[in-house]
């Protein structure tokens, strides 16, 4: 499975972007699907992830609110719409896919394919 995220970019802080993340191989829309994010010196974190059918969602403390996370199985794609991005947001933006788990895990460990990744700067 290869995951490809786009979106990212230069925004002002209260601006919005909306990242995707497409999957394409061997694809299946069963898989959970998270986003994570990773700012300079500081470690992977957890940002929303998605269940299979798009009806169970979680999201991390400091997005809740803000940011919603979706997908779309027919066009094997999830996105985040991130809304009243703060410079804390800035970092740059993972997507990755669980194959072998229908629950929303936060750790970053459970998480089995991983896209490359897209910048995302909040300027103040």
């Amino acid at each position: 499975v290869q995951l490809q995220a786009s979106g990212g970019g230069l925004v002002q802080a209260g601006g919005s972007l909306r990242l995707s993340c497409t999957a394409s191989g061997r694809t299946s829309s069963s898989y959970v699907m998270g986003w994570f994010r990773q700012a300079p010196g500081k470690e992977r974190e957890f940002v929303a992830a998605v269940s299979w059918s798009g009806g169970i969602t979680e999201y991390a403390g400091s997005v809740k609110g803000r940011f919603t996370i979706s997908r779309d199985n027919a066009r094997n794609t999830v996105y985040l719409q991130m809304n009243s991005l703060k410079p804390e947001d800035t970092a740059v933006y993972y997507c990755a896919a669980d194959q072998y788990n229908y629950r929303l895990y936060t750790d970053p460990i459970k998480y089995d394919y991983w896209g490359k990744g897209t910048l995302v700067t909040v300027s103040s």
